[in-house]
């Protein structure tokens, strides 16, 4: 018997025939004997919808009354799933967030989640009781609802399973795993039966869309196994339980591993992530002096904007030199403003903002125990006439941003010329 936290998104809770046949899967969870804990989201659209109705209610609307109302998404589809089992038999019970309690810190509509007293589910689940937990909700130290930004139900999960010591979080979304590459990019893209916690927020970070970057970290963090599964809502798919997904897991966990996919020797290249939401900023001719390049970097991260890739070019005659970076595209418009407000501070002679960028990304463990990826890479875009424009790495990544019309080609060559295209 294990003790497992099960998640369904928005698209899963849509409407009542779509609750029921996720009441059906977790039903089937527990018929094996295991403890069951579910953590689902709003109905999709609902919480747009809800966010919608604040704005008109008041632009300038107060955080906290707007937890209030946002989070009503989850209460709604938490009771729903906890009366739909209970028709089919089953004990079950709904847990806001604020009777669990899941603490928070006060940052309201970003809130952090510091603490979770599971005892009382604990028990609840050990006496062969369903919990039903809203995700992306939990409750400030004054005893205000909070929400944690969007996408927070996984992270929500994954949190709900470290605290009760769950043996897995299973993460039911509208794909049946981890895959090399985007499937609809690459129709030879395989599924992977392991990635690790590192490969899985590399991917996450610079493109790929299956779980939310904070979620992972948790994970990492926590130690917590997290299965991704489909949840197959038609109809006529097969029982998603019955389909294997993605498991991540640990390093360690990974190379003791007896499961296909285990072997890290021979898994150079886990997967090829590609991003279109890059924006590449330009500043010429900056005094090349100590403390120049941290007059560009500090305001835009005061003002919460991530800088990703950054190039530095070699000094000119007069002490001067270029400096280019990426945005995300959506803080475009932003960093271009106060880098506008900033230029007699920093010192440039002319700011160069172009939005038609992509990122590509190779990402595995086996870059460790292994050379010459890095030169695979550019030699496999060169020989497609394939510009690069900038250049980033870590431990278990490369990263290059080229043409946003590139995107799809440079994904296909890549994905072939490390060997990850699925057999025939």
């Amino acid at each position: 018997m294990a003790r497992i936290v099960m998640k369904f998104g928005g698209t899963s809770m849509a409407g009542s025939e779509r609750i029921r046949r996720v009441a059906g899967i977790v039903k089937r969870q527990q018929e094996a004997g295991h403890e069951v804990a579910v953590v689902v989201s709003a109905m999709a659209g609902e919480t747009d919808r809800l966010v919608n109705f604040c704005r008109e209610a008041n632009a300038l609307y107060d955080p906290a009354e707007y937890d209030v109302v946002v989070a009503s998404g989850e209460q709604v589809t938490s009771g729903l799933l906890a009366l739909t089992l209970q028709s089919m038999g089953c004990k079950a019970r709904s847990w806001l967030g604020w009777q669990v309690p899941i603490k928070t810190d006060d940052a309201h509509a970003k809130a952090r989640i510091e603490d979770i007293d599971s005892d009382a589910v604990i028990a609840s689940m050990a006496a062969g009781e369903i919990a039903v937990i809203p995700g992306f909700q939990g409750v400030s130290p004054d005893n205000r609802v909070t929400t944690l930004g969007r996408g927070g139900s996984d992270t929500s999960a994954v949190a709900v399973a470290a605290a009760v010591k769950a043996d897995r979080c299973d993460i039911y979304t509208d794909v049946d795993g981890v895959y090399t590459t985007d499937p609809r990019i690459v129709a030879k893209a395989r599924k992977l039966p392991l990635v690790t916690y590192e490969e899985m927020l590399e991917l996450a970070s610079v493109g790929s869309k299956v779980l939310q970057t904070r979620s992972v970290s948790l994970a990492m963090k926590e130690n917590v196994r997290v299965q991704v599964l489909s949840s197959f809502i038609d109809e006529n798919a097969p029982a998603a339980d019955t389909i294997p997904g993605t498991l991540i897991v640990s390093d360690e966990e990974l190379a003791n591993s007896n499961l296909e996919g285990s072997d890290m020797e021979r898994q150079l290249i886990t997967g090829i992530a590609a991003d279109k939401n890059e924006a590449k900023v330009t500043l010429t001719r900056i005094a090349d002096r100590p403390g120049a390049v941290a007059s560009i970097f500090a305001p835009l991260a005061e003002a919460n904007i991530n800088v990703d890739m950054i190039i530095q070019n070699v000094a000119k005659d007069k002490g001067e030199t270029d400096v280019t970076f990426t945005v995300p595209q959506a803080d475009l418009a932003r960093a271009q403003a106060l880098l506008e407000e900033r230029k007699d501070a920093i010192g440039y002679y002319r700011m160069i903002a172009e939005g038609n960028v992509a990122k590509i990304s190779v990402v595995g463990v086996g870059m460790r125990s292994h050379a010459g990826v890095a030169a695979t890479m550019f030699k496999t875009l060169a020989d497609r006439g394939i510009n690069i424009i900038a250049i980033s790495t870590s431990e278990i990544k490369v990263s290059v941003l080229i043409d946003t019309d590139e995107t799809e080609l440079a994904v296909r060559v890549l994905h072939t010329a490390y060997g990850l295209d699925a057999a025939a």
